[in-house]
Order: C-alpha cells, then sequence, then structure tokens
C-alpha cells in the first residue's frame, strides 16, 4: 500500500472530493477513485469521507492506495490474433463465439482468460491485475478491439470513447436491397418492453446514432459499414432490424429469416468490427487498425458476388 497527500488549492475550493480526485490523481479511472473513498481510503484533515463532500482551500486529503490484487479468473491458452502491443495496449481481431468478459456462471473460455495467458506485463486496471476492457463485442461479432494492459491506458482510452474521439466502423452483412447509398440513424435505444431480454428503439432509451454506407448490394441482400457514434447495446442490430435491414444470421433482431445463403449455414450474425481508430496513449498520435473480413462472412459473400444481381 502508498500513501500521498495532495493540498487544497482555491481553484478546487468547494469540488467535490470525487471530482477532486479524477482531476488531480493520475493514472487511475474514477470509478476506481470513487471506490477507494467508498471503501474509507480517503479521508479529509484526517477524518474519512463520502463521494460527494466539498472542500475547502487549505484542506490536506490523504490518500490510500492498496496492492494490487490478482483477478480470481485462471489464464487460459486460448488461440489469440493480436493485431498490435506495446506497453499500454493490446489490439486483438476477435473470433466470433467468444465471450469478451466473465461474468456470474462464466469464468472460463473467454478473452480475458486469453489475455491473462499471452499478455506478460499486466499492471493493475481498478486495483486488480487483469486486463482493461475499455469497449466489447458482442459474443457472435467477431473483428478489432483494443484492450488497456493498465490504469493510465484505460482511463485515456475511456476517455476518448466518451468524447467520441475513436472511430469504429463495422461491416455488416443484412437482408434486403439497400437503395441509399449512405444514411444516418438517429433513434434511441432501451429495454424492449415486450422481452427484457432484447433491445429495442423506444421513446424512453438512450441517445444512439449510427451512420451507414452501401457497399455492395444483391437481389435480397446487401452489404453496409455502419460507423457508431454512441456506444449503446446491439446499437448497430437494433438500428438495421428497425429499418428494415437485419443482420443475416441474427437469430434475436431477424429470428423470423431463414438463415441460408445458397447451400452456406449461417450459424452467427453477419457482423464484424473492421477498423478502430484511436490515439495511442503512448505517444498521442492517432493509429488505425483494421481487422480482415473472416472466413464464414467472406465466403458468403464470395458466393452472393457469384449470382446475377
Amino acid at each position: 500500500m502508498k500513501t500521498f497527500k495532495l493540498i487544497v488549492d482555491a481553484e478546487n475550493s468547494g469540488t467535490r472530493v470525487d471530482k477532486f480526485l479524477s482531476l488531480n490523481v493520475e493514472n487511475f479511472s474514477r470509478s476506481f477513485l470513487k471506490k477507494l473513498v467508498d471503501e474509507q481510503k480517503v479521508r479529509i484533515k484526517g477524518l474519512v469521507c463520502k463521494p460527494g463532500e466539498k472542500l475547502s482551500e487549505g484542506d490536506v486529503v490523504e490518500v490510500e492506495i492498496p496492492d494490487v490484487k490478482p483477478l480470481d479468473v485462471l489464464p487460459e491458452n486460448i488461440p489469440l490474433n493480436i493485431i498490435f502491443e506495446d506497453e499500454d495496449i493490446v489490439v486483438v481481431n476477435k473470433p466470433a463465439g467468444l465471450v469478451v468478459h466473465p461474468s456470474a456462471g462464466n469464468y472460463e473460455h473467454t478473452l480475458v482468460n486469453a489475455l491473462l495467458y499471452h499478455i506478460k506485463d499486466l499492471s493493475g486496471i481498478n486495483g486488480i491485475l487483469r486486463p482493461g476492457i475499455v469497449h466489447r463485442l458482442d459474443k457472435n461479432t467477431s473483428g478489432v478491439m483494443v484492450v488497456a494492459k493498465n490504469d493510465r491506458a484505460h482511463k485515456y482510452l475511456s476517455e476518448q470513447f466518451k468524447d467520441k474521439k475513436l472511430l469504429k466502423e463495422y461491416y455488416a452483412l443484412v437482408f434486403g436491397r439497400v437503395v441509399r447509398a449512405s444514411f444516418e440513424v438517429i433513434l434511441p435505444i432501451g429495454r424492449c418492453p415486450r422481452d427484457r431480454k432484447k433491445m429495442a428503439v423506444v421513446a424512453s432509451g438512450k441517445e444512439a446514432r449510427t451512420a451507414f454506407n452501401l457497399l455492395k448490394r444483391w437481389e435480397g441482400y446487401s452489404l453496409v459499414s455502419a460507423v457508431i457514434h454512441t456506444g449503446r447495446t446491439h446499437q448497430i442490430r437494433v438500428h438495421l432490424s428497425n429499418e428494415g435491414f437485419p443482420i443475416v444470421g441474427d437469430s434475436v433482431y431477424a429470428r423470423s429469416r431463414r438463415h441460408k445463403i445458397g447451400d452456406i449455414e449461417i450459424k452467427r450474425q453477419m457482423l464484424h468490427s473492421k477498423k478502430l481508430e484511436l490515439y495511442l496513449p503512448s505517444t498521442q498520435k492517432i493509429v488505425k487498425f483494421e481487422a480482415p473480413v473472416p472466413e464464414d462472412m467472406a465466403e458468403a459473400i464470395d458466393y452472393l458476388d457469384g449470382r446475377v444481381s
């Protein structure tokens, strides 16, 4: 455990202690710092405080940073396609069928298990020795995603997501012949009132914005790219389904459709995270990473290309 002290200046007088810590303590996420307050590891003038407590000029804020704890998830030698790695981040091409993060009742065979095996220089994320999942892909969505290796990188990447400074582009093979070369969907997404396991366009949902571009089209099918400007659960899948172009193979939002193209059996939603642009934590320069369209999706596209449209 390490301890350090901060003295509140006039500029920060009246600021909440949790906000003060996020502004003045580097290399740790705001959620981790708030957790320290909740766990009574932050004191003002020697007394434990609450997250919303206001500070006064001259206050001494004492912060205890506990030693990093190991994660209760075991490393697994799961094959991993690493596109890029440095001291701060690792960029992977996630295969379809791989769950990103362990959850209740599912602590094995996830991307995190694989990362714990393959990445040897992980440091603490929110006080735990683990890779930092900044964003997620659905189990049956393939493609490029970035993972933080330390708190500093996690915070830097999280701020880029929050400030919409990253570019995330997906490819989706959909039912229907898309006519427009480009279109944008700005519709709120929330839990489906008839099925709480699904998401839907609902007036009470959170703002969601997706920009689409037509890449190819055939009789009965289209290939589109999607750039998401918000990060809602199932956002692309919901927006496309609402527009009348559900994703081929989507068992949730295209349930009534036939998921077979010619003799090709479609076993998962044809959605792929193609491109990711971000600012590297180490250099603060923008870089672009791409993952090629996976074999199952490429096979479906090749079949459609061979048909007469």
